[in-house]
């Protein structure tokens, strides 16, 4: 499993580099040096074995964006997920798990509002534990006016407890 969040990860980084290097007619929600702030919604599906613990995810996120240029921007994420317990695991009542993300990442417009991003950072479980884990998260999205739309893997590793989920983001942002 490590080694497919390293091709994941490594696949991301490529992609986005085609379309910062090939995309100067691309569009961006964040010209170049101006700022934008987003609020979005996050919803999730547990991946891996997680899947034993939690059958859905629920959160809400904050990020910063900067633009540097017209295709190319910087961001800061952070929020709070929620992966919902199952009723009873192994005929154990369990509590919800939840996740502080703080991330850094990068957004490559290709053109007409479609983007690929890269994330990587830390999760601070709230539960249990009480661990710190590795986020990586690639993802595609579209965003208009001031609406975005995404789609992401995120990947969480560390203290030999790795998991993962598929999540969306829909969020509304506006100018700094």
């Amino acid at each position: 499993m490590k080694q497919l969040t390293k091709v994941i990860a490594a696949a991301g980084i490529a992609v986005a580099s085609l379309f910062t290097t090939s995309a100067v007619k691309a569009q961006s929600a964040t010209p170049p040096n101006a700022w934008r702030f987003g609020v979005g919604v996050e919803a999730g599906v547990p991946t891996g074995d997680l899947r034993n613990f939690s059958h859905f995810a629920l959160g809400g996120t904050a990020r910063l964006q900067y633009g540097i240029s017209n295709s190319v921007a910087f961001t800061a994420t952070s929020g709070y997920y929620n992966l919902f317990a199952r009723d009873a695991v192994y005929g154990v009542n369990l509590k919800d798990q939840g996740i502080v993300p703080l991330k850094a990442g990068i957004k490559a417009y290709a053109g007409s509002g479609f983007y690929v991003a890269g994330e990587v950072g830390a999760g601070f479980e709230t539960q249990y534990a009480k661990n710190t884990k590795l986020i990586l998260a690639p993802g595609i999205g579209y965003s208009w006016s001031n609406v975005d739309l995404g789609v992401r893997y995120e990947r969480f590793s560390g203290q030999n407890d790795n998991y993962g989920m598929v999540a969306a983001r829909l969020a509304y942002g506006f100018k700094l």
